[in-house]
């Protein structure tokens, strides 16, 4: 009998050792589409492989997430809105390749969102461009710049619009010192900032990634918000990386590199559409073109010189960001 216990604890031993789990470590407002993402791969990986994977997840701001995988929480892989937060990770003990953006399409980049406007029922304060955040007494609800990629993104989209129509950079910086001067609050993420705007609420306007304000009228229902699309804003790409320092001491680098690529099938790329974040796949982005206006954008590299040229000169220590914030 003694025998035979052994045997079976040694078989679910061996069983449970077998099992392979992945962290995704993710920014804020990604957290109801990896959780669709997950149960999908999970099947997907199953009937391919016949392995049982589990998929866990963490998310908080953007920039605080990528410091924790810094400071040692072992994610398998990220998948951030911004490029900067993986690039750190490259600079930063080598925990990502430094050509991460060529492992994967676009980029690497699966999906993409755009920063827009939104503003309660009626928008009593016909609130319609960027300058109109910019008014006096008009509460701006917006996330931390310094620890958030949608904040970061509100703030380039800001002065990417007041550049483009000033000509100026002494008066987009102007600008955008206006706007974050009517910003009563600065949350730590996304997620924090819809808090403030939906549940405290706090604020006349919500400055966002497009695919918030689905989630917002699902979990407090249809008619008391409404979007507005400014007449120019930002493209943000959601790059993905694989964290090799991590795969390699896991051993899970097929299974993270299977996840990622997962993410550009159709399969996925429909979860991605249905949860409003902008799909790479061609007929999946046709099919749900009626959900996705066109809508004029720009880019951080189109127009603001690329990444390493704006985290510098805008969001280093004392940089224009800093300058603004204490000016205000």
């Amino acid at each position: 009998m003694k025998k035979v216990w052994l045997s079976l604890l040694v078989f679910v031993s061996v069983t449970a050792s077998a099992q392979t789990t992945l962290l995704n470590v993710s920014y804020d407002v990604s957290r109801e589409l990896y959780k669709d993402i997950n149960s999908s791969f999970i099947g997907h990986w199953k009937v391919k492989t016949g392995e049982l994977v589990t998929v866990n997840q963490s998310h908080g701001g953007s920039s605080k997430q990528a410091g924790a995988v810094i400071g040692g929480l072992e994610a398998d892989v990220i998948t951030m809105n911004q490029a900067p937060d993986i690039d750190i990770l490259v600079e930063r003990g080598g925990l990502v390749r430094s050509d991460w953006r060529k492992a994967f399409p676009h980029d690497a980049s699966p999906y993409s969102s755009v920063t827009i406007f939104l503003v309660r029922k009626g928008n009593p304060k016909k609130i319609k461009d960027w300058s109109d955040l910019t008014r006096d007494g008009l509460q701006v609800i917006v996330p931390n710049p310094k620890t958030s990629g949608n904040g970061r993104y509100t703030y380039l989209a800001a002065y990417g619009f007041a550049l483009q129509k000033t000509k100026s950079e002494a008066q987009a910086k102007e600008f955008v010192r206006k706007l974050f001067s009517n910003v009563p609050v600065l949350d730590g993420g996304g997620r924090g900032a819809t808090t403030t705007f939906t549940q405290r609420g706090i604020g006349d306007v919500l400055v966002t990634f497009e695919n918030e304000a689905s989630l917002i009228e699902q979990e407090v229902g249809k008619g008391q918000f409404e979007v507005v699309y400014p007449s120019l804003t930002i493209e943000a790409p959601a790059p993905v990386a694989i964290v090799e320092k991590v795969v390699a001491k896991k051993g899970t680098q097929k299974q993270a590199k299977a996840y990622l690529d997962y993410l550009y099938t159709e399969a996925a790329q429909e979860i991605i559409a249905k949860h409003n974040f902008r799909p790479r796949h061609p007929g999946i982005a046709k099919k749900y073109a009626k959900d996705f206006p066109a809508i004029k954008t720009f880019t951080v590299e189109s127009q603001l010189g690329g990444w390493a040229k704006v985290q510098k000169e805008h969001f280093a220590d004392g940089g224009i960001y800093d300058q603004i914030v204490i000016k205000k």
